[in-house]
């Protein structure tokens, strides 16, 4: 397939923050178009980001006058040219975004020559046409701490994980119904006249200490009955109150080890909770290695230790540091290298969760990659109006 003409626009995610999506023109007149979110809590080897006027730039002057002169048979064969093109381990040329975006719509081009779903084409190409079975839980972002709220919770993210069955519908309308409940019960037991809201549509307010959320969810799906098909999941994001080698959490300052105990005191606490996500910083291979061995079945899971690369991957399940993966397509900047990451991941008996940034857009492919790869998980944030399209495509998906 040849690529006629390449446009790079600038928009706006749901923080209000710029970023692109790419439109690319097919040989025979098909469009096709991505927009790429951003992440605010990025780890230190993520693929690099361009911004707007940047990536325009690029996307006219160096990858147009090549990308025009070749046909690709694959989007395999796209995304190496890309990678090839850039040259550099993070995509510093050529930007993760701007290739991402490039791949993206190449792979919906696809899509569209053979009048296939987006996810089909994908799992055609990369994960040779097995369809998995199992629908995916959804994460759900419902009170935000850390980089994505102005409190004064040290950990990131507070999620209730929903299971499916057979009805998404029928999940979603249980989660959005739960999240304005929660909301009224904040209010009242906190005396708020309003709520405020974090990055990600969750609630932010301060809390007695880091485990104030956990107690108001826990509470909240007890009383709604909801256990077992609701859960709990954190994000603590740990990189960001790691300093000088030691954690600064809940107005103390923690060793690795210390800090290991917290998780195991709150997973003891807590029966709910099935999940911790970046627990440690992510240079804090012990720390994620010793809670690991010690989580008696909750899922360990990487994010900023592993971003969605391959090779990071490969080292994280060889060293036995994580039970579970997060997989941000942007993390990455290729469709290719993120089917990899999911596949690597199967393959070792890893959960796969693919998720969203905070500086979400309105485009749903990473639900795509969810069902295209049987991930265990998606996640998405809280169920406001700005994350509505995540959970309309999941129900059109899935059913």
């Amino acid at each position: 397939m040849r690529i006629k003409d390449i446009e790079v626009k600038e928009i706006t995610d749901f923080r209000g923050k710029p970023t692109i999506e790419v439109f690319l023109t097919g040989e025979y007149g098909d469009t096709a178009a991505a927009q790429i979110p951003s992440g605010k809590s990025r780890g230190k080897n993520e693929a690099d980001v361009l911004e707007p006027a940047e990536a325009i730039r690029v996307a006219g002057k160096k990858i147009k006058p090549e990308i025009l002169r070749r046909n690709f048979e694959s989007i395999g064969e796209l995304d190496a040219f890309l990678i090839t093109l850039d040259g550099t381990p993070r995509k510093e040329i050529l930007g993760g975004n701007l290739i991402l975006g490039i791949s993206v719509s190449f792979a919906r081009l696809v899509a569209k020559s053979k009048n296939k779903e987006l996810w089909e084409v994908l799992n055609e190409e990369f994960f040779g046409g097995e369809i998995f079975g199992e629908n995916p839980l959804i994460f759900s972002n419902l009170i935000n701490g850390g980089t994505h709220a102005k409190n004064n919770l040290d950990i990131q993210e507070y999620m209730v994980v929903a299971k499916t069955h057979d009805s998404f519908g029928r999940s979603i309308a249980e989660l959005k119904d739960f999240y304005e409940k929660l909301g009224g019960k904040i209010k009242e037991e906190f005396g708020l006249r309003k709520l405020v809201l974090g990055d990600e549509g969750g609630y932010s307010l301060d809390f007695p200490d880091n485990a104030g959320p956990l107690r108001v969810l826990g509470k909240a799906i007890e009383e709604g009955k909801l256990a077992p098909d609701f859960s709990l999941a954190i994000d603590a994001a740990a990189s960001g109150f790691f300093e000088n080698g030691r954690y600064r959490f809940d107005g103390r300052n923690l060793s690795t080890n210390e800090m290991a105990e917290v998780y195991e005191f709150y997973l003891k606490s807590f029966p709910l909770l099935m999940s911790i996500e970046d627990p440690f910083a992510e240079t804090d291979e012990e720390g994620f290695k010793k809670l690991t061995s010690r989580s008696a079945g909750a899922l360990v899971v990487g994010d900023d230790l592993t971003t969605t690369n391959p090779i990071a991957i490969e080292k994280a399940v060889r060293e036995g540091l994580i039970s579970g993966l997060i997989v941000k397509p942007n993390q990455i900047g290729t469709v290719t290298e993120t089917c990899e990451a999911m596949k690597i991941a199967r393959l070792n008996g890893v959960k796969t969760i693919v998720s969203h940034r905070s500086g979400e857009v309105e485009d749903a492919f990473i639900i795509h990659f969810a069902k295209a790869g049987g991930a265990y998980g998606v996640k998405i944030g809280a169920p406001v109006e700005s994350r509505n399209s995540k959970y309309k495509e999941l129900e059109r998906l899935y059913g």
